[in-house]
This record gives structure tokens, sequence and C-alpha cells, in this order.
């Protein structure tokens, strides 16, 4: 993989956008490799923990960019693919391609933001599946309400779905 540093060079650019770029280069490339890699683990890891398999999995692909923005003194808060308790979840139970977006805020080492990277995971409640690449939006926006606004802009179902804190907190109620 090539390091942040390179590809920032080669760009000649160093902003969220570049760094957007890298990262969705990064799972271009590794995406499938990992699936296959780790394919036997996630499985055992889905049979025991359902879909904390996604979770481990966004891990091994997310590990690498993590790194490579701590060398050039970057960080994610929170660490990718995001918080789980704000994201945003739809899609049919009985299909493979439910969506979930999850973001992190792309810091320096003295505080200030960059921007935002949203991972958009494809998964299935039903089986461990990943049907196809991760996805990847970059935003300038850095505070949650902007961000919500703009990917609320982007699409109708993310604008229509309940953070998963929300949609929890309903369910408990709903089922007591």
């Amino acid at each position: 993989m090539q390091s942040l540093l390179e590809f920032f060079a080669e760009n000649k650019n160093d902003d969220i956008f570049a760094i957007g770029k890298y990262i969705e280069s990064h799972v271009e490339e590794n995406w499938q490799i990992l699936l296959e890699k780790h394919h036997d683990k996630l499985l055992r890891a889905f049979e025991r923990t359902g879909d904390m398999a996604y979770g481990a999995y966004l891990n091994f692909l997310f590990r690498p960019v993590y790194i490579h923005l701590k060398q050039v003194n970057l960080y994610p808060e929170p660490r990718f693919p995001g918080d789980f308790s704000i994201s945003r979840e739809w899609g049919n139970q009985e299909e493979t391609n439910q969506q979930r977006w999850m973001w992190s805020t792309i810091k320096s080492i003295d505080g200030g933001s960059l921007g935002t990277i949203v991972t958009i995971t494809y998964h299935d409640h039903n089986e461990f599946c990943i049907p196809q690449k991760p996805g990847i939006i970059t935003l300038a926006q850095t505070e949650k309400d902007d961000v919500v606004a703009e990917l609320s802009l982007r699409s109708i179902d993310f604008q229509q779905s309940r953070e998963f804190q929300i949609e929890y907190e309903e369910y408990l109620r709903n089922k007591s």
C-alpha cells in the first residue's frame, strides 16, 4: 500500500478530498481480498456474535488506513468506520443490500478538523455477506448536524432513517 505522504505528493494535494481518494483506492484494492482472506474467521464470528462480524471485517479493512493517517499526524474521530450509535441503516431484511452509513471526522494532532469520511457498508442480517465494495463519501463538513444535513441531501433513504440509538430505544420500549 502506498503511503499517504506519497499519495499526497503524487496528487499535489493533502486536503480531505485527497484523503477520501486515498481511502477509496485502498478499499477498491483490498475489500474483496480481505473478505476472502478472513472468510472462515468472519463466518464463525457471525455465527457467534451476529452483526458484530461486520465490525471485525471493517477493522481489518481500515487498520492500514489508520496507520497511514497516524504517520502524517492525522487520526479519525471516532475510529473508522464511525460511531455505531449514530449510524443509520435501511433496507429490506430479506435482501442482501442493506446499507449502514457511519462516519469519522479526520483530525490533526493539534485538534483541527479537516473533514469527514463516510463509510457505507452493504450487508445482510441473515448470513455473513458483503455483496459489494463498501462505499466512501468525503465531506468538508465536520459537525454532526452538518454531516447529517449533507447526507440527507444526498440520500432520501438516509434522510428517512433514524440513528441506531433512537431506533434501538424505540425497539426496547415496544418490546416491554
